[in-house]
């Protein structure tokens, strides 16, 4: 009856329905065979009465193999029931709702929302800059924090490489509190202006007729304008409580193609209002090298435009889980979108759209290095910006064939710990960090042992142009050459 009632259910799977099947068979079999009995190897002939002892001896030993049976068969009912792959439903959220919406920035160059709190006690400096990603490599350093497993031991770290050539100060801008917030009191520029930043205030430079600052610049030359930009600057000592000046990059030394400046305003802190106008003052058309803003071994914030990816479906976008194989029309969707009401599509489910090209900040990216480019020492051009205490080679930062992508970096730059945002030649706003930095890491001192100059495209093996020479030999062209000329 036990196997009847097996056998009639439906809700047990084709296999444990022919397992079932099978011990039915066996059962049955086992009841109306003849079996002989134990010690008799002839066989022979029996009497109905003997057979009818036989059968029943045999069938009671199989109720008993049957019971073994069936407790074994539940068992690995069990364990296969444990074992079938099926998609696992309960998952929290994927993906945070704290960046949307997901579309690309109107902005290419990162903006700072916020600076550091300003402190008077401290001399006037200025809490940004400017740079332009590189490329990335890696370094050998011996971590020094006691404690630790790698205290004292050498490790291997991926850096970015960050051009940051000095920047123009080309403005002053003058900031009151209001009950609605910051209002910019004052506006002053500088006399010259380059091309390059003028390109920045016109859609199309080709076309233009070239005037913007022109009649400004007459206010710097004739009594009268001058009269009036000391009572601007003394206005905003007076009145203003942020100075912040304008600034621009340099994108004529740089490797890049385009010849439009980036400009951005920058707040000066430290010292009195007084101290932040005279300093602006003093500084218009100056340069400003990354170095008087950021030191070594200081945690800063990067602030760009991550990579552009276009239109990506949802598990490349939210990273969603795949649905199973079977699936009908599609596996890299989301199965259910919401309830049938409310009748509409909630925002926070994840849907297919635009990835990349999003504005991020990144806090606290340590400096391992600030580089000074390419200069002129004794009548020779220094390059050996590459060079440690314990690798004396004369190498630049460049690695051989120069950054895939971007070129070589000539100017200044800045070795950051890690990757940031952005592709090559993207824009970076470099922040002093708004935390005070307390932690055994932000305090650690930094002791490069070597930087690596190898080829990025491919797998180098040489770190500088003459180690290459030296292992491979002349060239035949320069052999052919050589021959020539004798």
């Amino acid at each position: 009856m036990y196997f009847t009632l097996i056998l009639k259910q439906n809700k047990y799977s084709r296999r444990k329905r022919r397992i079932s099947y099978l011990i039915y068979f066996i059962y049955m079999w086992s009841t109306v065979h003849y079996w002989p009995i134990e010690g008799d190897a002839t066989g022979g002939s029996y009497d109905e009465r003997t057979r009818d002892v036989c059968s029943d001896a045999h069938a009671s030993n199989a109720r008993l193999a049957l019971k073994g049976s069936t407790a074994s068969l539940s068992l690995s009912l069990k364990r296969t029931g444990d074992t079938m792959s099926h998609r696992k439903f309960s998952a929290p959220r994927h993906g945070s709702l704290g960046f949307l919406p997901r579309k690309r920035c109107k902005r290419h160059r990162g903006k700072v929302k916020s600076f550091p709190k300003d402190d008077t006690s401290k001399p006037v400096h200025l809490t940004a800059f400017l740079g332009y990603k590189a490329g990335m490599t890696h370094i050998v350093r011996e971590v020094d924090r006691p404690g630790s497993k790698v205290n004292k031991k050498e490790v291997v770290e991926a850096v970015t490489v960050v051009e940051t050539p000095p920047m123009i100060v080309v403005g002053v801008v003058g900031y009151v509190m209001t009950p609605r917030g910051l209002r910019s009191f004052k506006t002053i520029f500088a006399e010259h202006i380059s091309d390059e930043c003028k390109r920045r205030f016109y859609k199309n430079w080709y076309k233009s007729k070239k005037k913007a600052f022109t009649k400004y610049c007459k206010r710097w030359q004739d009594e009268e304008g001058k009269k009036q930009l000391e009572k601007d600057f003394a206005s905003m000592k007076k009145y203003c409580q942020i100075i912040r000046i304008i600034a621009h990059t340099q994108m004529r030394l740089l490797p890049l193609r385009q010849k439009k400046s980036h400009l951005m305003e920058i707040q000066l802190n430290g010292g009195s209002i007084a101290d932040k106008v005279d300093w602006a003052r003093e500084k218009l058309e100056q340069p400003i090298p990354i170095a008087n803003v950021f030191g070594q071994d200081e945690m800063i914030d990067v602030i760009g435009v991550t990579k552009g990816h276009g239109y990506k479906g949802v598990t490349s976008r939210w990273h969603t889980k795949k649905l199973p194989r079977k699936t009908h029309r599609g596996l890299r969707k989301v199965a259910c979108i919401g309830a049938w009401h409310p009748a509409r599509v909630a925002f926070s489910v994840a849907r297919a759209g635009q990835k990349g090209y999003h504005h991020r900040t990144e806090i606290n990216k340590k400096i391992y290095k600030i580089g000074a480019g390419y200069h002129t020492k004794d009548g020779k051009v220094v390059k050996n910006n590459a060079a440690t205490e314990y690798d004396l080679s004369n190498k630049s930062i460049n690695p051989l064939g120069g950054f895939v992508h971007y070129g070589e970096v000539t100017n200044d730059f800045l070795m950051l710990k890690g990757c940031v945002v952005g592709t090559k030649k993207r824009v970076l706003t470099l922040r002093k960090s708004l935390l005070v930095q307390t932690s055994r890491r932000a305090q650690e001192k930094i002791d490069l042992k070597f930087i690596d100059t190898t080829s990025k495209f491919g797998h180098g093996r040489f770190q500088t142009i003459e180690e290459k020479k030296s292992f491979m030999g002349p060239l035949k062209k320069d052999r052919l050459a050589k021959e020539e000329l004798s």
